[in-house]
């Protein structure tokens, strides 16, 4: 009895310094890179953190969406890489219709939160989920998941 509890109280320093694990890409990366959770950015490196967030802003947004009935609609896919296209162009004063669809069940990615508009919808496997709003200037709207991990961003024109 002496010896299984010296060996838990052994044990227990490093049991609480253990990071918590927000989704499986923090655990597989933990696994393969043995050197914990965050990058030297002070980030989460499993989603990229400040360098992919900065990638996202730098990146060039994407041509312009298809436009039906004067509504543009854009497609984002979620995959093991976060929400793709990370970029979207559309035009101030015209209904906007996002088109989500999580493709992969290996992200946080499993909601979609659009903060300045009040927007936060979850994004079940495989199903489409729509997101609509009218942008009425130009700027940049910022769309992540529920995390603040995985974003991407809606250029206004």
């Amino acid at each position: 009895m002496k010896k299984s509890l010296m060996g838990l109280l052994a044990a227990l320093p490093l049991i609480a310094a253990a990071p918590a694990v927000a989704c499986d890409e923090h655990a597989k990366q933990s696994e393969h890179a043995g050197h914990g959770e965050h990058s030297a950015h002070g980030e989460h490196s499993a989603h990229g953190g400040m360098a992919k967030k900065a990638a996202a802003s730098a990146q060039k947004p994407a041509s312009a969406p298809a436009s039906k009935n004067g509504v543009q609609t854009v497609d984002l896919t979620v995959t093991p890489q976060g929400f793709e296209p990370s970029n979207v162009k559309v035009k101030a004063g015209q209904p906007v219709r996002l088109v989500v669809t999580r493709k992969t069940a290996k992200t946080c990615a499993t909601e979609i939160v659009m903060a300045d508009l009040g927007i936060n919808k979850p994004l079940p496997m495989d199903t489409p989920v729509t997101v609509e709003f009218t942008p009425s200037k130009s700027g940049t709207l910022r769309y992540a998941c529920a995390m603040d991990h995985i974003s991407g961003l809606v250029t206004i024109q």
